[in-house]
C-alpha cells in the first residue's frame, strides 16, 4: 500500500479496494485465480525504460491489456516521524527508484544505499521496525498510510519522469462497451523465423496496414539463443486498420499474440 502502483490504481479506477501483493507473480496469480478483478502494473518508465518481466508475464498468461494510464512520478525522501535529516544513515527503496535517484544520493555520501522489494514497502519496514536512522525514497501516499513524514520532497533526477500503466484483466472478463468504442492502441507480440529479412518484412507489413508504430521491444525466447519476441505498440485511427495489422502478421510470422486493445492515454 501506498506504491506508485497503488497512486495510479486510484487515479485510473476511482475508489476500489486494493490488494497488496509483493512481487508480480503473486498479482497475476491473484487476477487468474480470480480473486481480484484486475491488477495495475507499470509496464515502463520515461528514465528507466521498460519492465521487462510484465512484458514477459502479457505474453506468457492468459490475460489482456485493458486500459493505460500515464503518471508522474515523484520520490520523496520518508522517515519516521521526528526524524531529523541528519539523523539518516541509510536509505532503502525499490532498485529503480535509487537509479532514478542518483544525483541525490551521491551528494549524500553518508548514506549506505539499500535495495529493498518495494518504494512504500520501505516505509512500511522502517515504520514498523522503528528505525530512526533509515529513510525511505517512495510516494507520498506512503508517508500518509505509515504514519511516516516527508523529509525531502522530489528527490528524482529529473523532474520529467513518467511512468506508464497497464490495466490488467484476465482474457475472460468482459470488455466495457466504451472502450471497444474508442480504443485506438493496439500492444501486440509476435515471433518470427530466425533468418534475414523477416523482422524487416513484418515492419513493412504494419506499414503497409496504415497503422503508426510507437514502440518496438525485444525479448530473448527461452532455450532459444538469440532468439526474439518482438512486442510492439502501434496506434490506428479506424479499427479496419488494427485487424489488417493483426491478419498480415499472422500470414508472415510463427506467432502473434493481441496483449490488448485500448485507449491511448
Amino acid at each position: 500500500m501506498g506504491s506508485n502502483s497503488h497512486m495510479a490504481a486510484l487515479a485510473m479506477l476511482g475508489k476500489v479496494e486494493i490488494v497488496p501483493c509483493n512481487v508480480s507473480a503473486e498479482v497475476m496469480a491473484k487476477v487468474l485465480s480470480r480473486e481480484v478483478d484486475g491488477a495495475v502494473l507499470p509496464i515502463e518508465n520515461s528514465l528507466h525504460g521498460s519492465v521487462a518481466e510484465h512484458y514477459d508475464l502479457l505474453l506468457e498468461l492468459p490475460v489482456r491489456i485493458e486500459r493505460e494510464s500515464l503518471m508522474h512520478i515523484r520520490h520523496n525522501l520518508i522517515a519516521m516521524p521526528g526524524v531529523p535529516m541528519e539523523d539518516i544513515r541509510r536509505v532503502m527503496s525499490h532498485p529503480v527508484a535509487l537509479s532514478q535517484c542518483r544525483h541525490f544520493l551521491a551528494a549524500h555520501p553518508e548514506f549506505e544505499v539499500v535495495s529493498f522489494y518495494d518504494t512504500a514497502g520501505s516505509v512500511k519496514h522502517l515504520m514498523s521496525a522503528g528505525l530512526r536512522d533509515v529513510g525511505g525514497l517512495a510516494p507520498e501516499l506512503a508517508a500518509a498510510e505509515y504514519g511516516a513524514e516527508v523529509l525531502m520532497a522530489g528527490v528524482e533526477d529529473h523532474a520529467e519522469n513518467y511512468t506508464r500503466f497497464h490495466l490488467i484483466r484476465r482474457d475472460d472478463a468482459p470488455q466495457p462497451d466504451e472502450l471497444t468504442v474508442v480504443a485506438d492502441k493496439m500492444s501486440l507480440a509476435f515471433a518470427i523465423e530466425h533468418r534475414p529479412g523477416t523482422l524487416v518484412a513484418a515492419l513493412e507489413r504494419l506499414a503497409a496496414a496504415g497503422v503508426d508504430l510507437t514502440k518496438i521491444e525485444s525479448r530473448p525466447v527461452p532455450g532459444s539463443p538469440w532468439e526474439y519476441v518482438f512486442y510492439v505498440d502501434i496506434r490506428f485511427d479506424q479499427p479496419e486498420k488494427a485487424a489488417s495489422a493483426v491478419s498480415s502478421l499472422r500470414d508472415h510470422c510463427r506467432m502473434v499474440k493481441v496483449l490488448g486493445r485500448y485507449p491511448a492515454a
